[in-house]
């Protein structure tokens, strides 16, 4: 009977916490939805201009809105550079720190280690951009002869992204391998496997929703970066696949047209909130398929 008349007692605190969590909700769906439509409805200026065109907007490789070239393929290809050779060497690295944290290291070498990835996740990212460009971009060049690679380069921005989200990939990781019951692991050494049979037959396939959502989620945070490619990366929109070329990602050209002297309701204001809006449609898309991911690949174990 306590208990009964416990459970019909009425907790204003708990009500409270409910009603803030609820909140909280109804907000960030409320800043999703002004997000987009104020991106949307500056970016409908930009298109409802008699020179602009989607066909050009997605066909022409040249931007330079003052002139009329609206071909937002050539800051989308340095997006895409940049974003490939900073997962390209996040992910193994990422993947690699993750199972060793995981399946091999003491509590002592962890205790250690992890402190040292979150360091490194909170470096801000200008300082970053200049450690690419005043330390990464010299040593490359020791690589490549005459004028292969140019003082501003996707390459070397690229790879210190890569650096800059390894933590976050590493930790999603060691996550998500952390999770997989110890009986798998147990099973398998029953078994006679060894420990890194188990490590990459067992354990990580069954991580690898976890895993996947991690490397979604190192693309977006790559695809938005800005300080790192408005630094090191150039400052002029080209169209080239070449890493060793400078190049104009999509962050990097608001940032840089941004900080400018625009005039409200010019095509080159509202050219960044086309831009925007395309950004924030790719990283929807990269959300989008790391819940597909998710979902297909996720264990559920009783």
């Amino acid at each position: 009977m306590n208990q009964l008349d416990l459970r019909k007692k009425p907790r204003p605190g708990e009500a409270l916490v409910q009603a803030l969590l609820f909140l909280a909700g109804i907000l960030s769906i409320f800043v999703t939805i002004a997000i987009v439509y104020e991106l949307g409805k500056e970016a409908m200026l930009f298109f409802n201009d008699p020179d602009v065109t989607f066909a050009k907007f997605f066909s022409m490789t040249r931007w330079q809105p003052g002139i009329g070239q609206y071909g937002i393929i050539a800051l989308v290809s340095a997006t895409l550079v940049t974003s490939a050779i900073a997962i390209l060497i996040a992910l193994p690295l990422g993947l690699f720190s993750a199972i060793f944290l995981s399946e091999y290291a003491s509590l002592r070498a962890r205790s250690v280690l992890k402190p040292i990835l979150e360091i490194l996740a909170g470096i801000p990212t200008v300082v970053y951009g200049y450690f690419a460009l005043l330390f990464v971009t010299p040593i490359l060049k020791l690589f490549f002869s005459g004028d292969q690679l140019q003082s501003y380069n996707m390459l070397s921005a690229g790879l210190v992204m890569g650096i800059m989200i390894l933590p976050l990939i590493a930790s999603m990781s060691e996550d998500a391998l952390s999770a997989v019951p110890r009986s798998l692991r147990e099973g398998a050494y029953a078994m006679g496997a060894t420990k890194l049979e188990t490590s990459v037959q067992i354990v990580l396939p069954a991580a690898l929703s976890g895993i996947g959502a991690a490397v979604i989620v190192g693309i977006s945070r790559a695809v938005g970066e800005t300080m790192i490619v408005a630094v090191a990366a150039g400052a002029g929109p080209n169209f080239s696949f070449n890493p060793l070329d400078a190049a104009e990602t999509m962050t990097g050209h608001i940032a840089r047209i941004s900080g400018g002297d625009l005039s409200y309701n010019t095509i080159d204001y509202t050219s960044l909130f086309a831009i925007a809006l395309m950004l924030f449609l790719v990283t929807l898309v990269l959300n989008l398929i790391s819940q597909r991911v998710v979902n297909r690949f996720r264990e559920r174990y009783e």
